[in-house]
């Protein structure tokens, strides 16, 4: 695994133009249904009206946006049940943070609203049992989490609240802690958090549907402004995405909780010297590609990852709209939708079959567009 930062940089340079000339010859085939449905979260302070549905053609990239679910306000970040259908938390965002449990199946019924006990939730995960429920508020630094009646989704008994501590050298935006990612790990014993204002990740201990005290999974560098972390789907492996730095760190996944460095690079062209801040990171299934967006260069970064798990830039595709925040891998229609929120579209891309991204369609408006799932 490549590990020399000036050496990886250089490597990157040749492959990623070696790969715009092959994306270039190779045509692209779409797999999997003729349309796929989708559900699209947005911001009321940049004009969304609620969540989106959303349908995408696959075959030439067309869009049909439909009315907004006005109750579904500020919708950041939601999950959704893989054991019950149509069973959904949505995130809404604000000072005074709150959490939704919402019927799909049923025209998008909301069965029950708490309070996420913190400031500008942004990110939430289930349990393997979907029997817990992590949320991390933003602005307070803090993790919650609910347990979860399984028959009715809805949360029970008191939460564990946890909160971080520290701060990062950034005065302006590392003044304490800000938890900004929640997930447990494949093995369901540990809950991690991704914390932007003390650069670290924080690995609490989860049995029984409890978390006990926080240690330091992993020290980041500091204000690297950590973001958002994913565990490579078959390998010991976790990818780290820092917003403040815009890199991409590959973390070994140790025992106890804890991560060490293995790989580091940098989510930007070389020579680019203006502003942008990383946000979304996804891998494919196979656990071959990686994505990264960067918002304010406004592109997303394409990673191949080899067979340890080591990753080389194959190439940068700009996202054709402002501040990627998010965007949604479709692996069986070989497809990459983006949210450009700064733009309030939706552009579409093709996935060949090295991974790589090609346009496809036009843009649809969905305006402060910050969160897109399958319907």
């Amino acid at each position: 695994m490549p590990i020399g930062k000036d050496a990886m940089d250089r490597r990157n340079v040749l492959v990623a133009g070696g790969a715009a000339l092959l994306m270039a010859a190779a045509p692209i085939r779409a797999a999997g249904s003729a349309t796929v449905p989708l559900v699209v979260g947005t911001y009321a302070r940049e004009g969304g009206a609620g969540l989106y549905p959303v349908t995408l053609d696959v075959a030439n990239g067309g869009w049909r946006v439909g009315t907004a679910v006005a109750g579904a306000v500020d919708a950041s970040f939601g999950v959704r049940s893989r054991l019950v259908a149509g069973r959904r938390y949505l995130l809404e965002e604000g000072a005074d943070g709150h959490a939704g449990l919402w019927d799909a199946t049923a025209g998008w019924v909301r069965r029950a609203r708490f309070p996420t006990l913190g400031a500008d939730p942004c990110h939430a995960a289930l349990d393997a049992r979907e029997t817990s429920l992590a949320i991390a508020n933003y602005s307070s630094g803090n993790v919650v989490l609910y347990r979860l009646d399984p028959a009715t989704g809805a949360p029970i008994g008191m939460p564990t609240v946890r909160t971080g501590a520290g701060r990062g050298p950034n005065v302006a935006r590392q003044e304490g802690p800000h938890a900004h990612w929640v997930g447990f790990s494949p093995d369901q014993r540990w809950l991690h958090s991704v914390d932007l204002g003390s650069d670290s990740i924080l690995s609490f201990p989860f049995v029984d549907g409890r978390i006990g005290d926080a240690i330091t999974g992993y020290a980041a560098p500091g204000g690297s402004g950590p973001r958002h972390l994913l565990f490579h789907p078959t390998l010991p492996l976790a990818y780290l995405v820092s917003e403040m730095a815009n890199r991409v760190t590959v973390l070994r996944v140790q025992g106890g909780g804890r991560f060490v460095a293995v790989q580091d690079a940098s989510t930007l062209p070389v020579g680019f010297g203006g502003a942008s801040q990383a946000a979304h990171i996804a891998i494919d299934r196979a656990g071959r590609t990686l994505y990264v967006s960067n918002r304010g260069h406004d592109s997303i970064a394409v990673y191949a990852i080899d067979a340890g798990g080591g990753i080389t830039l194959r190439q940068h595709v700009a996202t054709r709209g402002s501040w990627p925040r998010f965007f949604l891998l479709i692996d069986e229609a070989r497809r990459l939708v983006v949210a450009n929120e700064r733009a309030g579209e939706l552009v579409a891309f093709a996935v060949g079959g090295d991974g790589g991204l090609t346009p496809v369609g036009g843009a649809a408006k969905v305006p402060g567009a910050v969160f897109i799932d399958r319907a």
